[in-house]
Parts: structure tokens; sequence; C-alpha cells
């Protein structure tokens, strides 16, 4: 049936034209253009496809289908074939041709081989086989041609000759379950959304949120009323509006500026190298201090007379200049915040920290515009007084309770143990108790001056927000002795730093596995599981045991890994399964634990060296799984196939134990 509608399609397009038709450019490269006998390369095969054309993956479950595409190398001793060709991210289609599911590439394809080199001269050519389809006319083209690739390989070809191995003649390789672990496989069919994009709506809700925070400062808040103003008798609406985009603008542009410091491999740093964390610690400090009233962070006066000397010209290069002189003249109210906001984007996407400044430049340019356009409402606003020196107390309080979740992402990741769970615990329990007593008037702070500050009078305003902290105090307290504090479990450190645990403890058996964990004696898995920190360690106890594997990408900095952990796998039937039906193996991507040099190696990803435990794991989930997100989930077979689609973050206790039913019955159904 298919090669009759083979030679159908082929026949009506030699009909329609003339001309050869050559909608898919194919270009072959390898991962690298030198290595040695024994390293493991990927072939690359690339497509460039014309307009309206689509072309054929090569895995669908479509039998009775379209030519899928494949790539036939010839098999000689000098490689050997690693696992089967993988597509890169097609797309599902419905094709109304052959009434089948199919997947296709649209515009670009590109699929890859991994191959281990064995001997020199090392020999790679073969023949393709595809076929592209346009739904304009119906036409399917088929095609197919020689390729080879060329890598520049040294070696001994004396000594590589006697370590040959024999070649698997078809493409799709399948890892046998007695074989070197070479990590997990991807079926691209089961790659989703990431994740990721829920916790960037969190991000722009806080940094709407600090905007609004930030407008009332005491160096923001006075700022209102001179800009009314400055419009009334000879501004427009139109020169309001301007007035409000302008200030969004020069928020999002320092944003921009900052974004390219802000990529994957950048962030990670950030985020987990101990320098770094220290000094986003003591910048955070700094800002907090500040607040508090020891000193003021300010631009200099001279450069701020300049800018507002623009401002005086009029027409819209005076509103910029006007908008210009606000940002700066609030400078040191708003830098700390903004400070934090930028230190807090460094998660790995370029669009964070633009994202992030226009958030919180929306928030503070609306009250501008709108007070701007209707000078009226100026009555409604509350008078200045003590009460933004209070803000601004509060939030430095605020600051300072929030740098320790660097300090505690700088020892974790290193393991020097100086901040454990109680002890930062015991310090946001004072901090907390210090702003329900600076609430209540039981002290003054350095800018706390005049009438405010010497009537002993509680507002019910104030006596709310003191109880507020009163209570939060009282939820922290239990945690000092073992409570886990689901709410901030990816604020505080992890519960295996707790030195003294009364309350919580598991009286499940712990899980059965083979062998002693490597790197037990410093990584820990929650809630009293067994398991492992070595991918090879992990995937050879799970063949031995016949369970599927749960591979758990993880970080010390993680925030949303903490979370998953004390609400999810806290849960009894998520708990259970991770007990009974699993090997259970932690991943830490950020860990800075060096390895032996034999264990060091060079990435085919990036060309860099690999170190660490957490480099190399980093690594594994980014070549083998296409994915550097963290947390993220995934379940293997006994070949190291991934059985369903990894899963990520999400606080549902039921869609996670659905995840892990799937996966143990897929496993079931391929090793019964």
């Amino acid at each position: 049936m298919r090669s009759i509608l083979f030679l159908i399609a082929f026949l009506y397009t030699a009909c329609l034209s003339a001309q050869i038709l050559n909608p898919a450019k194919w270009r072959y490269a390898p991962s690298v253009e030198q290595a040695k006998v024994g390293d493991e390369v990927d072939l690359i095969f690339k497509a460039t496809i014309d307009a309206d054309w689509y072309l054929y993956s090569s895995e669908f479950p479509c039998e009775d289908g379209p030519i899928k595409t494949s790539f036939n190398l010839v098999p000689n001793s000098s490689y050997q074939l690693i696992g089967k060709i993988v597509p890169i991210n097609p797309v599902d289609k419905y094709d109304d041709i052959f009434e089948c599911d199919v997947k296709v590439f649209k515009k670009t394809a590109e699929f890859r081989q991994k191959i281990k080199i064995l001997a020199t001269p090392l020999v790679l050519t073969g023949e393709s086989d595809y076929q592209v389809c346009t739904e304009k006319t119906g036409q399917c083209v088929p095609g197919g041609e020689d390729f080879s690739f060329d890598i520049a390989v040294s070696g001994d070809p004396a000594q590589s000759e006697g370590d040959t191995v024999p070649v698997t003649e078809t493409i799709d390789l399948v890892v046998p379950s007695n074989t070197e672990s070479n990590g997990p496989i991807l079926d691209s069919s089961l790659v989703k959304e990431d994740p990721q994009g829920k916790s960037l709506l969190g991000f722009l809700l806080i940094s709407f949120l600090a905007g609004l925070a930030a407008l009332i400062t005491p160096c923001v808040f006075p700022m209102i009323p001179m800009t009314v103003s400055f419009f009334t008798g000879r501004g427009t609406r139109f020169q309001a509006l301007m007035y409000g985009f302008f200030i969004i603008l020069i928020y999002s542009l320092i944003g921009a500026a900052l974004a390219p410091l802000m990529g994957p491999e950048t962030a990670n740093h950030l985020s987990t190298e101990w320098i770094p964390n220290l000094i986003f610690f003591l910048v955070f400090i700094v800002f907090g201090l500040s607040f508090l009233g020891l000193f003021e962070i300010t631009l200099p006066g001279t450069f701020i007379n300049k800018v507002d000397q623009q401002a005086e010209k009029g027409g819209l290069a005076g509103v910029f200049f006007m908008a210009f002189t606000l940002v700066l003249v609030s400078f040191s109210c708003t830098g700390p915040i903004v400070g934090s906001i930028l230190v807090s984007s460094a998660g790995g996407e370029f669009l964070k920290p633009i994202a992030g400044m226009f958030a919180f430049a929306l928030a503070f340019a609306i009250p501008f515009t709108l007070f701007a356009i209707f000078p009226g409402w100026l009555k409604s606003l509350p008078k200045s007084g003590g009460w933004l020196n209070t803000v601004k107390v509060v939030l430095g309080f605020v600051e300072i309770a929030l740098a320790f979740k660097f300090l505690s992402i700088a020892d974790q990741a290193f393991h020097w143990r100086i901040l454990d769970r109680e002890i930062n615990i015991a310090i946001w329990i004072v901090i907390v108790v210090l702003i329900g007593i600076y609430l209540m008037k039981g002290f003054r702070m350095p800018g706390d001056t005049g009438k405010d500050a010497e009537d002993k009078t509680v507002s019910v305003l104030r006596i709310s927000l003191a109880m507020v902290a009163f209570v939060f105090a009282v939820y922290l307290t239990p945690g000092m002795w073992g409570a886990p504090l689901k709410a901030l479990a990816g604020y505080l450190p992890p519960m295996y730093t707790h030195d003294f645990n009364v309350l919580s403890s598991s009286t499940e058996a712990p899980t059965a596995i083979c062998d002693e964990p490597k790197y037990a004696d410093f990584l820990h898995l929650p809630h009293g599981l067994n398991g492992y920190f070595d991918y090879d360690q992990a995937i050879a106890c799970a063949r031995q045991q016949n369970k599927p594997l749960f591979i758990d990408f993880t970080g010390h900095g993680c925030t949303n890994c903490r979370e998953m952990e004390a609400n999810v796998w806290s849960d009894p039937q998520v708990l259970q399964r991770l007990r009974d039906d699993y090997i259970v193996v932690a991943l830490y991507v950020d860990d800075k634990t060096e390895l032996p040099t034999t264990e060091w190696y060079t990435s085919t990803y990036d060309k860099k060296v690999k170190k660490t435990i957490g480099k190399q794991n980093a690594d594994l989930q980014i070549t083998r799984l296409n994915n550097n997100a963290q947390p993220f989930y995934v379940l293997l077979g006994k070949d190291e196939r991934v059985l369903v689609t990894p899963y990520g973050y999400n606080l549902s206790p039921e869609k996670f134990a659905a995840f892990l039913d799937e996966g143990k019955k897929k496993f079931k159904d391929l090793y019964p």
C-alpha cells in the first residue's frame, strides 16, 4: 500500500511540473571537527524547507503512510552507533492524504545521531531517504541523497583495531539493558510546554507589587503633587500619557541593558557560585541598612540638576527629561527595590529582567500618569508624614531577611553548614518580631521625626500590621524544632540541615536500594527516602531490581524544588509510590564538589571540561534531555528510554501521583 501511494504521488508530481522540485536542502555536520578514538560525537542532519512545504519526521505511529525520514550509515569498524536517530522537536499533524497522525517539520528540520569513535581512519558515509509534501497543491516529493561527515580523529590505528566491536547495521539501535550507561534518551514526541513560564507570571506579579510599594516611600510619594504642578496649566493629556510611557521606557531599558548578563550559563553561575551570592547577600544588607536610615544611597546632585534643567525645555523632550528626573530623584528609595528585582531575575531567561523592570515601572508610572491627567484626585491622597518613613523601615527589615536566602544558596552548594535551617528561622523570627514592635512604636529609627514620632498613639492600621508580623513569628517558631513550614519551603534551607528535628519523623521503612550511594555524606533526599546521587549507580540498581528510575534534576538554589518536596513529595500517596515503585536518584546541577581528574570530560554541548558533580549533571540534562530547568522529573526504563512526558513544577499531588502511575504502567507494558 505504501509503495502504491508513493508511486501515485511521484507520478502526480511529474505530471504537474516539468522542473525538478527540491523543497528540502540538506547540510551535514558533526558536533566537533576534531576528536580522538573513544570519543562520542553527534552527527547532525539539518534541512532548510521551502515555504508551504513540510518534511516527515523519522518517528510516528502511522505505519502504512508516508515515507519516514531515515539516514542509513554504511556499517564499518571505525565507529559504533549509540542509540537511534533523534528528531529535534517535530510538530504533530493529521495527514489528510494518508489519514493518520504524523510528525513533521516546517521551515527547518534537525536530526541527531550519536556515535562512538572506535578506530582511525574514521569513515562516515551513508544515504538518506525522506519525503516532502505541500498542502497548497497536494504535491509530495520523495528524496534521497548521499552524505558524508569529515572528522579529524587522533589515535593509533594499530591499537584501535583490536578494540573494535561489531556494528549494528540498523540506524534504530536501542541500548540493551546490559550495556554501559549512555544516559537518558528522550523521545521528542514527549516534549511539552516548559513549566517555567508559570514562574515568570509570579515574578511579574511580585515586580508589579514592588512598583506599588515604591510609591509609598519618602522620596517618591512627595513627587506626585510635584508632577501634577508641572503639568497643570501647560501640559496636555497626551503629554501626561507620554510621561508615563517614558518612565516605563527608562526602567525597561535598564532591564534590557542587563538582559545579556542573565543567560542560562551566567544565571547558573550567579545563582550558585559563592562569590556572586555573597555579593548579593551584602548588596541586600546594604540596601536594608539604607532603608533603616544608617545612610542614604544617592546619585550625584550635579548630574540630577543637569537633567532637571533639560526638563524645562518643554515639548516631548521636556516630558522625557521630567520622567528621567523622577527616576533619578527617587533612586535612593527605588534603587534597592530595583536592584532586588534584577538580582532575582538571574534565572536563565533573557526576557526576565526586561519583563521585571516593565512590570515594576508599569505600577510605578500609572499613579503619576493618572494624577497628571486628573489633578483633582490629589485631594483624596493622604498627606506626607512620618508614615512614609515607617514604610521605608519595614521594607529595610524585609530586605535584610531576604538577604539570607542568597547566603543560604552558597552555603548549601559548598556544604559550609554555617547557615543551617534553624539558624535561618531564628534570624527571621527576630526580624519579624522587631517589625511588630516597631509598628507598635516600641522604638524609633533615625528617620522618625516630627509629631508622628512623638505621638505614642498607635493607629488601627499599624496594630493590624503588627498583628500580622507577630502571627508570622508564631508560625515560624515550630520550625525551630523541625516543623516543615511548607509555605516557606522554597526560601529556607532544606530539612536535612536541621540539627534538632523533634517534630518531624518518618515511621515508614526506608526504600531498599542496592549498594551504598555515592556522595551520601553530604547530599540527601527528603522525607527519609533512600536513593542515589549518581546516575550510573542508580540505573544499575534500577535494572537489578527491575524497577523504573525516577530522576530528580534539582539544585541547592532551586526554590521550586524545595516547594515540590515539601508540598508534593510529602503527600502520602506520592511518598508511597516513590518508596515502593521507583529507584530514586537526585541529580544536583549546582553542586560544587570537584570530582577526581579521571572522571572529568569535555562536553559535546559547549566544549567545556566538566569537573564537578553539578556541571556533569547539568550537562547530562542538557545534552540528553534538551532541558536546563529545575525541578525536572524524568522516568526511565531499563534501556534508558524516557517512559512518559517529563514533569516540571506543579504543586498538585494528585497530578504528580498520576504521573508516577503512568510511568509504572508503561514500564510494566515494556518489560513484563
